[in-house]
């Protein structure tokens, strides 16, 4: 049983290793769009209408198309080798929901399906075959049965109960809405921070995007401090503490204090995937306060991305740093009393 926790670690870590530069060359170039064209970008008509909405676009390639699936490849691929990447691949990229039903489980989804894909491959691998037709396994048999198993698991079995809690939570936030504006935040701010890009992300963000229709903006503000305090956090513990985090954290953290300010929250994912069980309640925490604060303080927003690249959209500015700061300060804090030194023994 510790054999298998080990290879699961270990192809977390190799996951991440290689979605990193998906997140960071995607997460940059969002930021250089909205930069360079405003919080309307999202509304442009991609590729070719202006300069700033191709560069936005690109951009999102990296952290919309590409990002879930290659995780859920190179998961796979630690635990099964070569034969594991086209599997895993296929099963992260059902992670983003790619038929619309409201079966997104972003990069959480994406590591089940990953290390369901690994050892998928690693049992067809021992399907007994004549030698005449044992070198059609890796290129034909375990490519086509594979993807067809892991597609099938991911859209009959896993989709299923995700797309219900998904509905749950969406009632939930819209319950609480018209309620105690304190405990929407702390709600808001945990789905926020929870998965970052999965179900219960883009319920916080949808939320969000529904009651500025109807002219309330103060749900924005909250889910911009929510989704920037996560990057910020960890930058900060990695900052303070050196005996936590490794040489090549210490490395991220010009990228995550750019997603931070650029409000692109999957700067904080190969952190909360390397080690999930002291990252994500960290991240929850600090959001969860963020979040409180901005309803605490009034905050209202009028754009729905951009981070502070679209500063001006906001009420008081001079508030919602105080807030996104402290909300940096606590995913901080809890992160450095969770984390448990790493170990020695880099070269």
């Amino acid at each position: 049983m510790r054999d298998v926790i080990d290879d699961i670690k270990e192809a977390f870590l190799t996951g991440v290793s290689y979605m990193l530069p998906f997140v960071v060359a995607g997460g940059i170039l969002v930021a250089l769009g909205f930069l360079l064209g405003g919080y309307n970008i999202p509304s442009v008509e991609p590729y070719g209408s202006t300069f700033a909405s191709t560069i936005f676009w690109i951009g999102k390639i990296g952290l919309g198309t590409f990002m879930v699936p290659v995780l859920g490849a190179y998961v796979a691929y630690s635990i099964a080798d070569k034969p594991g990447i086209c599997v895993g691949m296929f099963g992260g990229w059902m992670a983003t929901d790619p038929w619309g039903l409201g079966y997104q489980s972003g990069f959480i989804g994406a590591l089940i399906a990953g290390i369901i894909a690994g050892y998928l491959v690693n049992a067809l691998k021992k399907i007994p075959l004549p030698n005449a037709i044992r070198s059609l396994l890796p290129t034909l048999i375990i490519p086509v049965i594979g993807c067809a198993a892991i597609c099938l698991l991911m859209h009959y079995v896993i989709g299923g109960p995700l797309g219900a809690l998904t509905q749950a939570l969406t009632k939930l936030l819209n319950d609480l809405g018209t309620g105690n504006l304190i405990l929407l935040g702390i709600v808001q701010g945990c789905m926020l921070a929870f998965d970052m890009g999965g179900p219960c992300n883009k319920v916080a963000y949808a939320f969000a995007l529904a009651a500025m229709d109807t002219g309330n903006f103060m749900p924005m503000a909250a889910n911009f401090i929510g989704s920037m305090t996560p990057p910020l956090g960890i930058a900060i513990a990695a900052l303070v503490s050196k005996n936590k985090f490794t040489d090549a954290d210490r490395a991220a953290v010009p990228g995550l204090l750019a997603g931070a300010l650029a409000m692109i929250t999957e700067f904080a994912i190969p952190f909360a995937a390397a080690n999930p069980l002291s990252v994500i309640p960290s991240l929850m925490a600090g959001s969860a306060v963020g979040c409180a604060l901005s309803y605490a303080f009034g905050l209202t927003m009028q754009a729905p991305h951009g981070g502070l690249f679209v500063i001006f959209a906001l009420n008081n500015i001079l508030l919602f740093l105080v807030a996104l700061i402290i909300g940096g300060l606590v995913t901080a804090a809890v992160l450095l009393a969770l984390k448990k030194p790493v170990e020695v023994s880099e070269e």
